[in-house]
């Protein structure tokens, strides 16, 4: 593959006919103005308008892309891209590649990833839909910066980057749909790598046909993507916290009732808090092996993994748990006993009860605990290092301050 480009100005493409050509010619002039050798490849996803052949006569270089969705053409754009650097954008007319003198400088400067932002730059009167501009786009750019610590990106969802080819090939990206905006973003900043933001303008698209985004559609699949790559906020620290709490009520109204402002709290809220204790611990597990997983499949390194491996490893989870099952059938023995003497009146079935149920709580949190050792052992079953086998095998080494996953 030559190396003698500094650009390549992705354009992924469906059916675009409309305003491929305006696109591909800016693009080429803002290139030849800054006197930058460059290319701009256009990666088809199928289309059936004739795309393609207008493309390469406004003079792009086009390149099929076998698997379907916006992730899809831009991966195989990525694969294909001739350039040191890339800058991906729509290929609808709405963002301003005329203007790409800002994406280069930051690159040349040393950034691995430089996002456009659409509020700093402009956003022309109905460009973006109302709900795209005061709720999806502010929601999911704020979620994101809090899951992964990302202060210097304001505009998470912006449609036009810009990154460093080789740096990008090494994460290993593989989201097929509009969900690779994000894996993009998370991704690199898992990896540690620099990232800034430019200002950049939106405008109204030139298409006279609906835009392939899908509000909800793909809005949640944007948020779930968020959640999923942040384990240690979605899953670890509440998981941790509820089973903490729950455990704490559990074993104060296992021991005598509790009245707060007036109200009593016994055996009922006794029956939710065990229910809550191995929500906790459960959730608090997911985490372990969400962390797990990505190691093994090569979405992340972190030398801090060995600790959920160390924690997790099925021995260690035999021991605790056949203890937490040992006493949980230490207080159903004693349980039983006293089912017989409140047989005869002797005792207060309540009582009972408040011994039975932790009781229960921990012969199940014993076979949770058992079995997530076998999980997690079974996850790492070829060890750490994923074998080289896919793009995932190519991760780049993280930084050792940072987390493994959000």
């Amino acid at each position: 593959m030559s190396d003698e480009l500094e650009i390549t100005v992705l354009l992924p493409c469906l059916n675009e006919a409309e305003t491929l050509e305006v696109c591909v010619r800016k693009a080429l002039a803002s290139l030849a103005e800054l006197g930058v050798a460059g290319e701009v490849l256009v990666s088809d996803n199928g289309s059936t308008d004739g795309s393609q052949a207008i493309a390469e006569a406004a003079g792009a270089r086009v390149v099929h892309a076998p698997i379907r969705g916006y992730g899809g053409a831009l991966l195989n754009g990525i694969d294909q891209a001739r350039g040191k650097y890339i800058i991906m954008a729509d290929a609808d007319d709405s963002y301003d590649l005329a203007n790409l003198g800002p994406f280069i400088e930051q690159l040349r400067a040393g950034y691995d990833l430089v996002m456009g932002n659409r509020f700093r730059g402009g956003i022309e009167p109905g460009a973006m839909p109302v709900l795209h501009k005061y709720l999806g786009n502010p929601v999911l750019s704020w979620l994101g910066r809090a899951l992964f610590k990302l202060d210097g990106v304001r505009d998470f969802h912006c449609g036009i980057r810009g990154f460093s080819r080789d740096r990008i090939r090494k994460l290993g990206l593989c989201m097929p749909g509009m969900e690779f905006a994000s894996e993009v973003v998370v991704r690199a900043a898992l990896a540690g790598y620099r990232m800034t933001e430019v200002p950049t303008t939106l405008r109204k698209d030139g298409r006279s046909r609906p835009p392939h985004l899908r509000t909800w559609r793909d809005g949640w699949r944007h948020l779930r993507f968020l959640l999923v790559f942040a384990p240690n906020r979605t899953l670890v620290w509440p998981g941790l916290a509820l089973f903490a709490l729950s455990l704490v009520g559990t074993v104060t109204l296992a021991l005598t009732p509790v009245k707060v402002a007036g109200v009593t709290f016994d055996v009922n809220a006794l029956a939710y808090a065990c229910a809550t204790l191995l929500v906790g611990a459960q959730l608090f597990l997911f985490g372990g092996f969400a962390q797990i997983y990505g190691r093994v499949e090569g979405i992340v390194r972190d030398r801090q993994l060995t600790r959920w491996v160390r924690w997790l490893s099925f021995e260690r989870c035999v021991v605790i748990g056949l203890s937490l099952i040992v006493v949980g059938l230490a207080g159903t023995v004693v349980a039983l006993s006293d089912w017989g003497l409140a047989g005869f009146g002797d005792l207060d079935p309540r009582g009972t009860i408040r011994l039975v149920l932790p009781s229960v709580a921990a012969i199940a949190l014993g076979f949770t605990v058992t079995f997530s050792g076998l999980f997690a052992s079974l996850l790492t079953l070829r060890g750490l290092t994923p074998p080289p086998t896919g793009p995932a095998a190519a991760v780049p080494q993280l930084r050792t301050d940072e987390p493994s996953l959000a």
